[in-house]
């Protein structure tokens, strides 16, 4: 009767995902948005690796017109130093916070390649899978920062 149960959950959970019409995973491609100008800054694709972790990596810098189009991390004291930002891993190491639940992800580090700065992160889904809530933070969570980015088909 629990197995029963547990599938009857599982099967309400999948076809609330399904006919949502967005997943709620944070796998995909996302717009990043800068803070000082609200503009898109970047698009950031995510994924799972072999290990179950999530990971993602800048697809595109969006640059102004007279911007260097293939701009590097200038800032970055790692191996990134000098390196295109474009293609860049930029985060890593996240866990799923609940076994199967998709929108909670703990325990990663993300890079800022605008400072050069890696910081703990925190990855939440919201809205039924349309925008993402990445807190960066130093310690706890609670001394940090937070961005909301937005999924796109790009």
């Amino acid at each position: 009767m629990r197995n029963l149960a547990k599938i009857l959950i599982y099967t309400i959970l999948a076809s609330e995902i399904l006919f949502a019409g967005t997943a709620i995973t944070p796998v995909g491609k996302w717009k990043t948005i800068d803070d000082k100008t609200h503009e898109i800054s970047s698009i950031v694709e995510l994924w799972i690796d072999n290990h179950g972790q999530l990971r993602g990596k800048v697809e595109k810098v969006i640059t102004k017109p007279g911007e260097d189009p293939n701009p590097v991390c200038d800032k970055c004291t790692d191996e990134n130093k000098n390196k295109p930002i474009n293609g860049m891993e930029i985060l890593w190491g996240f866990k799923q916070e609940k076994q199967n639940d998709p929108t909670k992800w703990v325990s990663g580090k993300i890079l800022d390649p605008d400072e050069g700065e890696i910081y703990s992160c925190e990855l939440t889904v919201l809205d039924g899978g349309k925008s993402l809530k990445v807190r960066g933070y130093i310690g706890i969570p609670l001394l940090g920062r937070s961005q909301t980015w937005l999924r796109t088909d790009q």
